[in-house]
């Protein structure tokens, strides 16, 4: 996967999808490929590092950085402020690497009206669920918080339709291995019609 300038891969998956975990293995995996830190107004959790997770700012400093025009793409998402810098895109891009922006659906169709060549990807979990499980799994947020990561991800689900890519993700290392096979232009190969219509499907249902 190496060029003289970088690919922009662009992962989006509602909230407890398990996209940073996918994130970690595809990174893991592909030592041409580095993972885009962005800028956020949330509050630093336990186990994260500033620098290394997110750039962690406060809404003011965060409001200047739009006002000067230095993101590429930005969003609010439960109340908190996110977005990627142009100056890291770019710089990394030029450096021939491949660069992976984990971000939600609304970032990414900022960055598809500014960088059309970019490789847009979705992923969803296997059923509601799964999906529920992982929510709670995760140990970091409150009962009202879980519902509404949860109602919010089943909206999400709604804008799978604009992404070059859908794909499930229920087997870490297969999921990683589609996302690859995607990136290269093998899509063909990576294709989960049943998969992702037995997930929707699961979504859609009322219980």
């Amino acid at each position: 996967m190496n060029d003289k300038t970088g690919k922009l891969i662009v992962i989006s998956a509602p909230s407890g999808t398990g996209k940073t975990t996918v994130v970690k293995r595809l990174l893991e995996k592909e030592p041409n490929m580095v993972a885009s830190v962005s800028f956020t107004t949330r509050p630093m959790r336990e186990n994260e590092i500033d620098g290394v997770d997110y750039f962690f700012v406060d809404k003011g400093s965060f409001k200047h950085m739009i006002n000067e025009g230095e993101f590429l793409e930005h969003a609010t998402v439960f109340d908190n402020y996110y977005g990627t810098q142009k100056k890291i895109v770019s710089n990394n891009l030029q450096r021939g690497l491949n660069v992976i922006l984990e971000i939600d659906w609304q970032g990414a169709q900022q960055i598809r009206g500014e960088i059309s060549d970019c490789v847009m990807i979705f992923l969803i979990p296997p059923s509601k669920k799964v999906l529920l499980s992982r929510l709670k799994n995760r140990g970091t947020d409150s009962e009202e918080e879980i519902e509404n990561r949860f109602n919010q991800a089943v909206l999400d689900l709604s804008e799978s339709s604009k992404f070059d890519h859908v794909l499930v993700n229920d087997q870490l290392d297969a999921a990683v291995e589609n996302i690859v096979l995607c990136i290269k232009g093998n899509a063909s190969k990576a294709t989960q019609p049943i998969k992702v219509d037995q997930a929707l499907k699961s979504f859609s249902e009322t219980n």
